[in-house]
């Protein structure tokens, strides 16, 4: 009995096996929705270092968690992210802010050679979930500052989004947190980024050269013309 038993063990085993894979194959991936952006084309745009940008441990993964009412987390059985969140959330925010600034002059840190900022964002998102009976709500911080280094701006940022409740739902609501972020950033970029153009000194005023008096003319001298005739005389 047990050398026929066997082989069913191990049916059963493959058609379960078989089964949670399909189960976790089919669940829907989700992706960060970027809004209603266009892609620059100012060439000659704002230059901005964005980074680094720093994403909480918890956010670098696939799994699409979900806040409960008692603040733990766990991951759904019906969904994942499409790939790393993390690495979503770069692509958002540099596609999202070089829209909205209208440049194609936007570069992840730590930047590429040749590459010269006008100024630099840094940032640090901590939170950024949802949960069926919990909001979606971003939290991070962001700090503007220019080619020497010299600060400009900065915020410690709390954004909260209501939802159904639903999966779908609750992606949207953390795009929209995210796409608020970037809004702030933008403003910020375009207040304190801009390079003031340089004072240019004005040219210095020649002085026209002095006019020399002219010289009196030399006296003319009277020339001896002969007159032919009878005679010479001789006019002056």
């Amino acid at each position: 009995m047990t050398a026929l038993r066997f082989p069913g063990v191990l049916l059963l085993a493959g058609v379960l096996g078989l089964a949670g894979c399909m189960r976790y194959q089919q669940a829907p991936l989700y992706q960060l929705d970027s809004g209603d952006i266009r892609v620059p084309v100012a060439e000659q745009g704002i230059a901005v270092l964005l980074g680094p940008v720093a994403i909480a441990d918890y956010l670098q993964r696939e799994a699409l968690l979900q806040r409960q009412t008692d603040g733990s987390l766990t991951a759904a059985d019906d969904a994942r992210w499409a790939g790393s969140l993390a690495a979503d959330i770069d692509q958002q925010l540099l596609r999202q802010l070089a829209s909205r600034l209208d440049s194609q002059r936007l570069v992840l840190a730590p930047g590429s050679a040749g590459f010269v900022p006008q100024v630099r964002l840094g940032l640090s998102i901590t939170r950024l979930d949802s949960g069926p009976q919990r909001p979606a709500v971003l939290e991070a911080q962001w700090r503007l500052a220019g080619v020497d280094g010299t600060l400009l701006d900065g915020r410690l940022v709390r954004l909260e989004e209501a939802h159904s409740g639903t999966i779908v739902d609750q992606v949207r609501a953390q795009s929209l947190v995210v796409q608020q972020l970037v809004e702030q950033l933008a403003v910020a970029v375009e207040t304190h980024g801009t390079p003031v153009p340089p004072v240019v000194a004005p040219a210095p005023v020649r002085k026209p050269a002095p006019i020399k008096p002219a010289l009196p003319a030399p006296p003319r001298i009277p020339v001896v013309e002969p007159m032919r005739g009878e005679g010479e005389v001789f006019r002056f």
